[in-house]
């Protein structure tokens, strides 16, 4: 029945679009005969939606994977060199945060560990809808800044690197047996920013996987308890992805993703100067407008990932 629903849904979605394009047409003759321009630049609006919606269903089309209708959960690591790598991976968290925002999906902060001056240490974030994982689990992988550092006196270059992991949501319908033997659970307390509020007991949890040596964290909320609870989530999604890997023979991407977060590693390039590029290197997909990436628009990056089948 959910299949035949979502098959209904794809349908009535295809009728609609191709009323509204017979409409337009429609109209478009119509303000063609009478030599309309308002009409026309109207019609023309309608076609540049119409033709924005297509190619979004064509993207969609390629997400047929076992957990691409998954939520996504997304964690942001800087690389080596302080403030500057904690900045870039805040730049990246609002890059994803504004993505998610303008398709409709909704983003909470599992886990923040906010940077000594400025940026942050690490942040875990859950994007919450229907294939958010689908079309976000291509920007795994080492992102590269290049830019005039604003915390330079003497405005030189830096270059910045910061790792993007990311794996799906683990929902009710897949099954992820933990045996509690195989976990160790540390509580400590929160740092960073509130800590006044949530630093009064030992609020923080830390669990990790002993067999595979997967471990992580949480301390934003105030109880240990809920703490506890976001951590099990953030190691089922984890673990389920290992176990994904492990089915499709990708040990090597694998060991890829586990390269020091550094030159040669990164899969997209951010250059704010000397000239204005971002670059992903798996595809030579390249938009010279990087404002606009930086506030949100990853689409063509995307859609280059699953066009290529997942392949890099």
């Amino acid at each position: 029945m959910k299949q035949r629903a979502d098959a209904a849904r794809k349908v009535e979605e295809f009728e609609s679009i191709k009323a509204r394009y017979d409409d337009a047409q429609e109209l478009a003759e119509l303000a063609a005969s009478e030599d309309d321009s308002s009409v026309l630049a109207e019609v023309a609006g309608e076609l540049q939606k119409l033709n924005d919606e297509v190619s979004d269903h064509e993207t969609r089309a390629l997400l047929g994977g076992r957990s691409d209708k998954n939520s996504a959960i997304l964690q942001i690591q800087p690389g080596a060199g302080g403030t500057e790598a904690q900045d870039w991976a805040e730049m990246l968290f609002r890059m994803y945060s504004r993505w998610s925002e303008t398709h409709g999906y909704s983003s909470e902060i599992l886990d923040r560990l906010p940077g000594d001056e400025a940026g942050i240490k690490s942040v875990v974030i859950q994007v919450s809808g229907e294939y958010a994982y689908g079309y976000l689990k291509g920007e795994t992988g080492v992102h590269r800044l290049v830019r005039i550092s604003p915390f330079d006196a003497n405005k030189r270059r830096h270059t910045s690197f910061a790792a993007v992991s990311v794996t799906p949501e683990v929902d009710d319908s897949i099954e992820i047996e933990i045996d509690d033997k195989d976990l160790r659970i540390d509580t400590y307390r929160s740092s960073g920013k509130g800590g006044q509020h949530v630093n009064t007991t030992d609020s923080a949890v830390r669990i990790t996987h002993i067999p595979t040596k997967v471990s992580v964290q949480c301390q934003n909320e105030r109880s240990q308890h809920r703490n506890r609870e976001v951590a099990m989530k953030v190691l089922k999604s984890k673990l389920y992805q290992i176990e994904l890997d492990k089915r499709r023979q990708v040990e090597q991407a694998e060991h890829s993703a586990k390269k020091e977060i550094a030159w040669g590693s990164q899969i997209r390039s951010y250059v704010m100067q000397p000239y204005q590029m971002v670059k992903d290197h798996r595809f030579n997909v390249e938009v010279g407008n990087v404002e606009s990436v930086l506030d949100g628009y990853i689409d063509p990056f995307i859609k280059a990932y699953l066009t290529n089948g997942g392949k890099h």
